[in-house]
């Protein structure tokens, strides 16, 4: 396929955007391109826009942004077969290098070397077109539609968490956080068989659609100290598994509190800060197990046919949508953190 021309959304720097053409990618050897239908906006993407950086991860050069993403494969490389042109796809945007002691192991979103969408050097998805791995182009059933694809990417981080909590039927969870990766994670604990889930949050809209998405209570923090409210609720014991989907100090400490003796805390949100106080004697106290969350590996097929089967519901998530000219605009909406955003999402084609 000759090269043409395509449009680009380029995050020139620090708040500044700009739309530009390039030349369209060629697929190499086990490569596919893929025509990008749908774009989600992540809090990666807006931290990227907004201050330039995530942690040690500095936005240096100009870069694309984006990374929750699906389309239709349109040319196929060397070693991949031409049947697939033409399939739907989501495409997972973490590609590691498939050789070291932590790929070898399974766990490749701990690759060092992972390349991943959107993540200084590396461009992400918010163009006419890109190329991938044809085996991190997940084909979606055609029950499933594009948006759906898209959001596969932070279906996975809450299929991920799950599997990292190794949580037990009838078990009781709390979610800190009624963002789109908090009530993605409380849809799944749900299908994975979790008792009462309950689900904090500052936003009564989206504290509605978590009632709405299986969780059986919420919790208004501006209302209501969560902490006081969830151990009174349990008669003091706790909760027996709680996702920290804030990505906040304060909520990252309450989490501990509020998790059982011997309970597990899954960190999943990234505070903006590096170092914060924590109750880490608390929890020792109590064997509190702690885990972290990256990303997610090996939970793709998991995470599609959890939306195929209609066990999850990704697509109430989406408030707002722009085209591809609009990037921006979606940027600074999802930024706002207005209530009644959840998701927006890019049209690029």
């Amino acid at each position: 396929m000759a090269l043409t021309a395509m449009r680009v959304a380029v995050l020139e720097r620090q708040n500044v955007m700009s739309m530009q053409q390039r030349a369209r990618p060629a697929p190499g050897p086990n490569e596919v391109l893929v025509r990008v239908h749908r774009v989600g906006v992540c809090g990666s993407d807006v931290h990227y826009y907004t201050h330039g950086r995530i942690g040690g991860f500095i936005v240096e050069n100009p870069i694309v942004l984006g990374h929750e993403m699906a389309g239709i494969i349109e040319d196929v490389g060397p070693g991949v077969d031409r049947k697939r042109i033409g399939e739907r796809v989501a495409v997972e945007p973490g590609v590691p290098d498939r050789t070291c002691e932590w790929c070898r192991r399974g766990r490749y979103n701990l690759c060092p070397n992972v390349q991943f969408m959107a993540t200084p050097p590396f461009d992400g998805a918010l163009a006419d077109y890109i190329v991938t791995p044809t085996d991190f182009a997940y084909a979606l059933p055609g029950n499933v539609s594009l948006d759906e694809g898209a959001l596969m990417e932070p279906l996975s981080v809450g299929v991920y968490a799950i599997h990292r909590s190794a949580i037990k039927a009838g078990e009781n969870v709390a979610v800190f956080g009624a963002g789109p990766i908090g009530l993605v994670t409380l849809q799944v604990a749900r299908a994975a068989g979790a008792g009462a889930i309950t689900v904090i949050d500052l936003e009564p809209g989206r504290l509605a659609t978590a009632k709405r998405l299986g969780a059986t209570t919420t919790i208004n923090a501006k209302e209501t100290n969560a902490v006081d409210a969830l151990m009174e609720s349990t008669g003091g014991r706790g909760v027996d598994i709680v996702f920290e989907a804030a990505g906040n100090a304060r909520t990252a400490g309450d989490a501990v509190r509020i998790a059982k003796r011997g309970g597990k805390v899954v960190m999943i949100g990234l505070p903006p800060e590096d170092n914060f106080p924590y109750p880490l004697v608390y929890a020792m106290a109590r064997e509190i197990d702690i885990f972290t969350v990256f990303r997610y590996a090996n939970v793709y097929p998991a995470a599609i046919a959890l939306v195929a089967e209609g066990r999850v519901d990704t697509k109430s998530l989406i408030t707002h949508r722009f085209p591809l000219e609009k990037a921006e605009d979606a940027l600074l909406l999802s930024d706002s953190r207005a209530d009644g955003v959840i998701k927006a999402m890019v049209e690029v084609a």
